[in-house]
């Protein structure tokens, strides 16, 4: 039987016809998905400038299903979900990134380090120590150390601390020296409550050896002696406080003279005072020097001379104190007004968040900063 060559001749244009239509019809709805997509991802960047968030969360969530292979995508629907704290979905996002086999290691470490800012975000502090953890040895693991450093701050971790700012100053990231020595007072502090006084020494003695700046060591060190019952050790932790950082003074003025009695050593606490209130007047100064001076009168002029130098109406009312008036009644009631008003004015304030509080800390209950409590009072900033 002979094959008819008529059906070839019209076979091959007819298949030529179908397989051109049907690449055009493939290449125009890749062209239509493509155009919808960085439509949605410019519609969601519109949004995002807008600073609604919820509209460029849609966004985003679209132009991700419209092309789920796109890391950048998923990055940008992950953070705004925890801006906005959706940290499950955010979690989701970028565990979901993670499990894909097809991203490059810098993609999957950047995702580890989003997935652990979730978890630090939500709370979620065990699992996000876990993921830090995870981050050694890539392009964030600084930025990961720093976050531990502040996780274990917040937990009142202080040896996983100490270890984490010992590395951070070893890969020359900054000093952490203070850091250091206010986690060693922290730990001294914890010794002396469970009745360990010799590591407690111990442990300050090696804060004050790191960070002799501190004025913190230098009051714990003399507190932890004094209930040892050695003033003139005490008295000399309070002096080396005043060689090292002098400006701190104030704070440990009032328990200077309380040593200085018990060790008859009041003329060399009166002289580091006085040296003290020529640098800066200041009113726990003046209150101490008041408490050494003799008389009534020498009270009187100290107060006086504190007001000459720096209105303070925290010493006005430590002056009216001791002024009569019209009347025993009248004074009581001068006397309650003034206390009154000036009681804000003792209270200290917090030079990075504003927190103020009527006693000095070394770590801000507010913003967590170390050492941004100054030592003046409100009335003198």
């Amino acid at each position: 039987m002979d094959f008819d060559f008529t059906w070839l001749f019209w076979g091959l244009p007819l298949a030529f016809a179908l397989g051109w239509g049907a690449s055009r019809f493939d290449l125009r709805q890749w062209r239509m998905e493509g155009r919808q997509a960085p439509k949605a991802y410019f519609r969601g960047l519109n949004h995002l400038l807008n600073e609604q968030q919820d509209q460029a969360i849609d966004a985003f969530i679209e132009a991700v299903q419209g092309d789920p292979d796109t890391a950048e995508l998923h990055f940008a629907l992950g953070n705004l979900f925890r801006r906005r704290g959706d940290y499950d979905r955010a979690v989701r996002v970028h565990e979901h990134l993670l499990s894909r086999a097809d991203i490059s290691r810098k993609d999957r470490d950047r995702a580890q380090h989003a997935l652990a800012l979730d978890f630090l975000k939500a709370g979620l502090l065990d699992r996000a120590e876990s993921a830090l953890h995870k981050l050694q040895g890539s392009a964030f693991e600084g930025e990961a150390l720093l976050a531990l450093l502040g996780l274990y701050e917040r937990s009142r971790d202080w040896p996983q601390a100490k270890l984490i700012a010992q590395r951070l100053e070893d890969a020359e990231q900054g000093s952490f020296a203070t850091r250091l020595a206010h986690y060693l007072c922290e730990e001294a502090e914890l010794a002396q409550r469970s009745g360990d006084s010799a590591k407690a020494l111990r442990l300050l003695e090696e804060a004050v050896q790191r960070a002799p700046q501190l004025a913190r060591g230098w009051m714990s060190l003399s507190i932890l002696r004094s209930q040892a019952s050695d003033a003139s050790g005490a008295f000399d932790a309070l002096v080396r406080l005043n060689q090292n950082a002098p400006q701190n003074l104030p704070l440990a003025a009032r328990a200077l003279v309380e040593l200085a009695r018990q060790t008859g050593r009041e003329a060399e606490a009166l002289k580091l005072l006085q040296a003290s209130d020529e640098r800066s007047p200041s009113i726990d100064v003046t209150e101490a020097l008041a408490s050494l001076s003799s008389g009534t009168e020498a009270v009187r002029d100290r107060y006086l001379s504190h007001l000459e130098r720096e209105p303070s109406l925290v010493i006005t009312t430590q002056w009216m104190a001791g002024e009569a008036l019209s009347g025993p009644v009248a004074h009581a009631r001068v006397q309650q007004a003034l206390e009154h008003a000036s009681a804000p004015l003792r209270r200290y304030r917090c030079a990075a968040c504003g927190f103020e509080a009527r006693q000095h800390f070394w770590q801000c209950p507010g913003c967590q900063t170390w050492d941004s409590y100054p030592a003046r009072r409100v009335e003198e900033l």
